[in-house]
This record gives structure tokens, sequence and C-alpha cells, in this order.
């Protein structure tokens, strides 16, 4: 200890700053020289869950005697995750406002404890110059005042928040010019009116709706998204207005509402696609840069859509196909193209069907697939053992006619 301690301050606090802050402050009992280092750390971390009242009485004191003196000229990351109702909203105000003060760059807050959503967030906290991630989860109230700015911000989260009215949103976007990655999760909050995203520097988007949400639609612009993610579990019609996505790289699509053909239309230039969709698509839009494809084939009319993206995706190299839930039900039918697909032909390497049962239709599609696909260089074939004889399976597989001579016919069994 003593060798250790003979370092110098800066590297001290720079082993300390490996451990989480609970256990780098429990060494100032080690000896004067080691009393206030901790106080010194540009990342910071208080957890309490599940605690005692007692507990959290501790740890509010601590942080209500040390926050505001803490040494370090900036605090790069201030997190805190709070899941019991013995905190008063007021402190943990004041502890934000403290670390907003100090250059702060990341600032992380789970807050799970009264039955309403208080605002916990400092006004100025939507003038922090220096911020450029902020993550909020849980019973928070998001109140944006006017004439405020996020310059630096990059990466927003925001899970199950409470927005003060419905402009909310909207004015935060738009005090964040720099803004590249945002999620949005609205599980528990009330009334949301129009969710509209128009962020020209946006690269990346999430955004999950559940189902009993209450929402008018979707309007999205965001010139420069690479990556998409869209969870709608919202069954009744509502608008969805998508601009185009000319750099869009890859893209999660689960929806249940069933007219997605807007939303083909803006995400045609996607490269990586996973689609969960009930959607009867009749659209002629072309997937031209699509090189990988996973399609969940639970719903009736799954293998219309098959046909439909592998007629207009003539470089797929990857094509993945599954179910989720459907162990009972089947397809309505299978329309076997009267010419075959292009991608089929000419680009398909990889195949790979996941919670594959053997029903007729299902058989069909992968006989199909593997009578045409002339580049064809792995199927994978994996089964659950509950529902189907494996031994049938791999002989009615393995016996159909391949056009690629080098393709490795695999078969994964899963209990």
């Amino acid at each position: 200890m003593d060798r250790i301690s003979g370092l110098s301050d800066d590297l001290l606090v720079k082993i300390l700053s490996f451990l989480p802050t609970k256990v780098a402050v429990s060494t100032s009992v080690l000896s004067k020289r080691w009393d206030c280092l901790w106080m010194w750390l540009p990342k910071l971390e208080f957890i309490s869950l599940h605690c005692s009242q007692s507990q959290c009485e501790t740890l509010r004191g601590f942080l209500e005697r040390n926050l505001p003196l803490h040494r370090a000229p900036a605090i790069e990351s201030f997190r805190l995750n709070i899941a019991d109702s013995h905190f008063n909203p007021e402190d943990i105000k004041m502890w934000v406002l403290v670390a907003v003060s100090r250059y702060l760059c990341d600032l992380e807050i789970t807050y799970g404890a009264y039955p309403f959503k208080p605002n916990i967030l400092p006004s100025s906290l939507y003038s922090c110059q220096s911020l450029v991630t902020l993550k909020l989860d849980g019973k928070i109230l998001l109140d944006v005042p006017r004439m405020v700015s996020l310059s630096s911000l990059k990466t927003l989260q925001l899970r199950q928040v409470e927005y003060s009215d419905e402009e909310s949103l909207m004015r935060l976007l738009s005090i964040c010019p720099l803004l590249e990655n945002l999620l949005l999760d609205f599980r528990e909050v009330v009334k949301m009116g129009m969710i509209i995203v128009m962020v020209p520097s946006l690269q990346s988007l999430s955004i999950y709706i559940p189902y009993d949400g209450s929402f008018e639609g979707l309007v999205i612009d965001t010139p420069s998204l690479k990556y998409f993610k869209l969870e709608d579990n919202i069954a009744e019609p509502h608008s969805c207005l998508v601009e185009n996505m000319p750099k869009l790289v890859e893209a999660y699509v689960d929806v249940i509402f069933t007219d997605i053909e807007s939303l083909f239309g803006s995400i045609s230039s996607v490269k990586r696609l996973t689609l969960y969709s009930e959607a009867v698509y009749v659209g002629e839009f072309v997937f031209d840069k699509l090189e990988y494809l996973k399609l969940c084939i639970c719903t009736d009319y799954a293998s219309n859509l098959l046909v439909k993206l592998l007629q207009g995706s003539p470089n797929l190299r990857e094509l993945v196909l599954f179910e989720m839930d459907n162990k009972y039900g089947d397809m309505v039918c299978w329309n076997q193209p009267s010419i075959v697909p292009e991608c089929i032909v000419s680009s398909l390497q990889t195949f790979e069907w996941l919670g594959y049962l053997g029903r007729p239709l299902e058989r069909d599609i992968a006989v199909y697939i593997l009578k045409n696909a002339c580049c064809l260089k792995t199927a994978t074939i994996t089964s659950d053992d509950s529902y189907i004889q494996p031994l049938q399976m791999i002989k009615e597989l393995s016996l159909s006619s391949r056009a690629s001579t080098s393709c490795q016919l695999i078969f994964i069994e899963e209990s």
C-alpha cells in the first residue's frame, strides 16, 4: 500500500476511475493521503436499487455534503440510478444542477420512484453547451423551456418519460443541431399526439410505440439517417409519413399497421433489412442495394411479401426466414413466381431458416430456393425438435435438387 501511495495524485485518480464510484469512495478510509482523492474523479455513478430508507438517507446525505465540493474541473459523466421512493425530487434536481455546472459531457438518469413523474431536471440542463450524451429513463417530466440550446448534444435516449405537452419533443429536437443518435420509447406515455422527428443531422433513429399508446401518427424527416428501427404496435390505422432516407444502410421494421407502401418507398436504399409485418405489399419498389433480408414468416401472407421482396431485390446475397409464435398456423398460400427472381439466380449466396417446422408450404419454399439458387454456398435449416421429426425433414430437403453443386446443406436441431 505504501508503494501505491507514493504514486502521483493524477495516477492514483486514474486508477480509481476504473473502479465503481462506491468502491473508490471507500478508499478514503485508508489514510489521509487517500481522503479526498475520489473527489477528483471525472466520472461519477450513484446507484440505489431496492435500498432501505436508512440506506437512501445515507446516500442523500453523502451527495448533499460532497457533490458541491467535488474538485474535478469537469465532470465527464454523471450517472444516477434511483428506483426508491425515499428521494426528494428537489434533491435530485440539485444534484443534476451541480453536475451540469461542471462542464458535464454525459448525463444518465434512471428514476422510478414516485407514482407521478416529477420535474427533476433543472432548466439549466437545456442550455448545457458541453453536454454530448443525455439518457433519461423512467418517471421523469420533460419540460423544455424556450430560447435554449444543446449545441453539442449528439446522443439522446428517452425511455418512458412524460412530456409536458405535445410540442415538448419537437422543441427539444429543434435545439440539438448536431444530434446523431436518437432513441424514443413511448411506453408509459399517456398521450403523445403526433410524433414528429425532423433532424437533418440524425444518423441513427429507434422508435418504440406500445400497443396501448395514444398517438395520431408519425412524421419522420431525417435525410442523413443510416440506421432506422421502428416498432409500432398500434393496430388502429394511423398516418405514417416518412421522407426519403437516401443514406440508409440498415433498417429494422416491426409494424402491425397494414399500409407500409410509403414506408417501403422511403427505405428503398437500405442494404440490410429486418422485417416483421402483416402487410399485404402490392407495390413495385426496387431495393437495388439490398444485400441482407431477414423476414418473419409467421403471418398469413408472408409468402406473398417474400416473393415481392425477392423480385425487387436484384442484388440480395443473404436471406434469413424465421418464425416467432405461429407454431400451429400456416401461411395462406405459396404463389411460386412464374419467373425466378434475379437475385436467386445470380447473387444469393446464403440462405437460413430459423424455426423451420417442415410444414408443406415451408418445405415448398425451401425446395424452390434450393432448386433455383445457382450461387448458393450454404443453406442452414434450424428446427425445433418439439414440433418436427428431424430425420424426415433432413431426408426431404437432402433429396431435393440443388442448382448449386457446391451448396452445403446444414441442419441444426434446437431443443
